[in-house]
């Protein structure tokens, strides 16, 4: 007589296989965004209030034009060492990234952390129809996985 055993059997609550999985799930929406003729004084004073490290430039129409972060004020902030003042006078549009790569905010949350890998970029701005609609950082997806029950993944 063969005998099979499978060991204790987990009995899954139903509520957690329709986890959600996606950027949208996670993202930022209530974004701190910033205009091309922001001072980088006044970057660095949201920046630091708000404990965030960059967010999304936008147009006057709210169109995503760029992102800026604590890195592009970095370069202000060497250009007053080499005139000997420390004076921030420089503007968002002289320091931004203008080539803004984004995520599809139906993206699995596993591939979008693939890209932050990959790309080495800290956060993505979500769009769906070219609209600019969240934010998506490493610490959301970290966030977002600590939240999912292992046995569903």
């Amino acid at each position: 007589m063969v005998k099979s055993y499978q060991g204790v059997r987990v009995v899954e609550d139903k509520k957690y296989f329709n986890q959600p999985m996606c950027v949208k799930d996670y993202m930022a929406t209530n974004l701190i965004t910033f205009k091309p003729d922001d001072s980088i004084e006044h970057v660095l004073g949201m920046l630091t209030s708000k404990k965030i490290s960059g967010g999304p430039v936008v147009d006057e129409n709210g169109k995503l034009i760029g992102m800026i972060s604590e890195g592009d004020c970095l370069k202000e902030i060497i250009k007053g060492k080499y005139s000997n003042t420390p004076s921030l006078i420089g503007t968002v549009k002289e320091h931004m990234t203008t080539d803004v790569l984004t995520m599809n905010p139906d993206l699995n949350i596993f591939d979008a952390a693939g890209q932050f890998l990959n790309m080495k970029i800290r956060r993505f701005p979500v769009m769906s129809h070219g609209n600019l609609i969240g934010q998506i950082s490493i610490s959301d997806i970290i966030k977002g996985v600590q939240k999912m029950k292992s046995t569903t993944w």
